[in-house]
């Protein structure tokens, strides 16, 4: 996964459209409505949610490596990575999510990776609080 924080993955930015997803990667495998309330596009390798709105919330791929710039982080090591590089993560119901690099994942389900619009860090940061 190429990784500009809150701007784009892998060359999509977090300004494109559903329809700007379909012609860009055609009919999805499958469209669904999640538990929180996101539209889902899953194309196998990458899965892109959707608020009603239809402003893009998530992009969620297979990341055997995050490439952050110049920077190439495997997902073995990621977790140590955003622990020493984001005073700001935090935990929330078995995600590690990173406010600096705009990313939540599991550290022990590898290699989903999802990069996040920096308008959802609040609700992740709500997670499990009341």
């Amino acid at each position: 996964m190429h990784l500009k924080p809150y701007e784009c993955v892998d060359g999509m930015p977090f300004t494109a459209t559903r329809e700007h997803i379909i012609r860009s990667h055609g009919q999805p495998r499958s469209e669904e409505r999640n538990n929180v309330g996101l539209t889902a596009l899953d194309y196998c390798a990458v899965v892109y949610r959707f608020q009603d709105s239809g402003r893009l919330e998530e992009v969620t791929a297979r990341a055997e490596v995050l490439h952050l710039g110049s920077v190439a982080v495997p997902f073995r090591a990621l977790a140590a990575f955003v622990r020493t590089g984001d005073g700001a993560a935090f935990e929330r119901a078995g995600f590690l999510v990173s406010p600096r690099y705009g990313i939540a994942f599991v550290p022990g389900e590898p290699c989903w990776v999802t990069a996040l619009a920096r308008h959802c860090l609040p609700q992740w940061a709500g997670i499990g609080r009341s």
